[in-house]
């Protein structure tokens, strides 16, 4: 997930609710957010992250007492089951492959084995043990179709059967005047081009690593992809490997005397075009597998308008890490800023509407995600089998993380430069009385690609998932950056991010009312929100409403 904000000071204090305007009565919205509650925030988070829940990992005892506890909330608080089987659980099926492969150069380039970690990494993209793979190699240069920007790196080559090889990130890398620049677009993820080259019916992809173009070195390629590969599993499609190799063994991928520097600088050009490299791959992937279950825990508040059947779903993961290595004694990593904090948020959110009696026009659905930290899973098996079809979603809001610092005179969120979502959540937050920020190094780090906000983008489902101010009441300037760089260095992903004496809910509070009143007026929208014109999820949206 993300990384966000740690609190250094607290106390329960609840934030006054904006006055209606005089001699008015107060909106639906305001009614809904009069009843969210910091203690109610409080219960939920100090229950998910205390140690007898051992961390909350997927398929342990600790995962499914969190998934019962917010199922029996669920019920309580008044939710209909929105899950398999009339029921308020929808399973995920896990497969764990942890790969053992071999990758060699027939013909061309330079024959011969590639190394394992050293030269190469590589995958199994099937539910198999072993699975055996050849084909010719095709470069594609950054392996991306985006009719938006006018661009096709598969025009005029047939990729079925074949091995492609593309580089990561996208042409705004090399040209700020195209794409996005500095900005990654999901076209610049390797998970897009992993989706790309299946539905040109590729059998493997090989990824060229390099630190400018991936962000991050080797090392991080190799601690990734070499121990379990973790995915929703899934019926079988053409690609059967993916992987990566470094730009020094991408050298025998291409003819002898290739300058490589200079044929990836001219793939960020208009007048690239992609080309069979006279080299034939070929390997296998020995995996040894494994199974397990958790789930997605589903409810559902009715609508009342016209659009009832349509949804606006409040979702947050549950899930975290579990036991695992021992820090200072401590060996269980309980999460309570990630995720404990947007699970509490959202089951607070949830009893405010129920207590509020407020209908609103669409129907809102809640959703605890399982397994975000494994990689999306849960919000990802949901996309792909939603209980209620995408054309009826008409927006996700997700909390990974809240603020636990204070109260905040701004606020932010991931995607508000992708859809129409972004008027609506400014209107929601200027109701209360925050402005909107934009977060720049997100936008260049593309961290909207990485909550479970983001299945449902891919799916054509405008969403946003929210993100935290800067700006604390009673704090110096420059307060709330320190606070989220001494919790990225010392608390992300550590037994360390456990319940303190110094959380403050009261910024947690300000997040849940602007996230009801956004949710709000999406429900009596007479139309679903769109994406922008230039948002590279266009096309999936118009899609998904057909």
């Amino acid at each position: 997930m993300r990384t966000f904000l740690l609190p250094a000071a607290a106390l329960l204090i609840a934030v006054p609710t904006p006055l209606a305007a005089q001699g008015r009565p107060a909106s639906p919205a305001t009614l809904v957010t009069r009843e969210i509650s910091p203690r109610a925030i409080r219960a939920h988070l100090e229950f998910l992250a205390d140690d007898a829940l051992e961390g909350r990992a997927p398929g342990t005892r600790g995962g499914l007492i969190a998934a019962s506890y917010i199922r029996s909330e669920f019920e309580r608080i008044g939710l209909l089951p929105a899950g398999d089987s009339d029921s308020y659980y929808q399973k995920v099926p896990i497969i764990s492959l942890t790969p053992s492969p071999t990758l060699r150069v027939v013909n061309g380039g330079n024959p011969g084995a590639l190394r394992f970690r050293d030269d190469f990494v590589l995958w199994s993209m099937r539910n198999d043990s072993l699975v055996q793979f050849g084909g010719d190699a095709v470069f594609v240069g950054y392996g991306i179709v985006a009719p938006e920007y006018h661009w096709d790196d598969y025009r005029g080559i047939d990729a079925k059967g074949k091995i492609v090889v593309a580089l990561v990130n996208d042409p705004g890398l090399r040209d700020s005047t195209i794409f996005r620049g500095k900005i990654l677009t999901y076209y610049g993820r390797w998970t897009y081009k992993i989706e790309e080259a299946e539905r040109h019916g590729a059998a493997g992809i090989i990824l060229i690593h390099t630190t400018e173009s991936a962000t991050y070195p080797w090392s991080a390629v190799t601690s990734s992809w070499t121990g379990a590969q973790v995915r929703v599993e899934r019926p079988a499609g053409t690609l059967k490997v993916a992987g990566w190799v470094t730009d020094e063994a991408a050298k025998a991928l291409f003819p002898s005397g290739t300058d490589l520097t200079a044929t990836m600088q001219s793939a960020a050009t208009r007048q690239f075009k992609p080309m069979a490299l006279g080299v034939r791959l070929e390997g296998e992937v020995r995996s040894s597998i494994r199974r397990s279950e958790t789930f997605n825990v589903v409810g559902r508040l009715p609508g009342a308008g016209s659009h009832a059947d349509e949804a606006v779903i409040i979702g947050a993961h549950y899930d975290h890490l579990g036991v695992g290595a021992p820090v200072n004694g401590d060996s269980i990593y309980n999460g309570a800023q990630d995720n404990a904090s947007g699970t509490a948020a959202m089951l607070a959110s949830a009893e405010a509407f129920r207590q509020s009696g407020v209908r609103p026009g669409r129907s809102i659905v809640f959703i605890a995600f399982a397994a975000e930290e494994s990689g999306l899973l849960g919000s990802t098996a949901y996309a792909a089998a939603p209980t209620i079809p995408l054309r009826q979603i008409a927006a996700v809001l997700n909390m990974d993380g809240v603020n636990l610092a204070g109260r905040t005179r701004d606020i932010s969120a991931l995607g508000l430069d992708q859809s129409s979502l972004a008027r609506s959540f400014t209107a929601a937050a200027a109701a209360e009385g925050l402005r909107v920020i934009v977060n720049e190094d997100a936008l260049i780090k593309g961290s909207f690609f990485r909550s479970d906000h983001f299945p449902f983008a891919r799916a054509g489902v405008p969403a946003l998932s929210l993100e935290l101010g800067l700006d604390f009441v009673g704090r110096p300037k420059g307060w709330g950056q320190e606070q989220v760089d001494d919790y990225t260095g010392h608390r992300y992903h550590q037994p360390s991010d456990e319940v303190l004496p110094s959380f403050n809910y009261d910024g947690a509070v300000q997040q849940v009312r602007v996230i009801v009143r956004t949710a709000m007026a999406v429900a009596a929208a007479p139309a679903q929100p769109t994406w922008n014109p230039t948002s590279e999820f266009r096309g999936a949206g118009e899609s998904r409403i057909k």
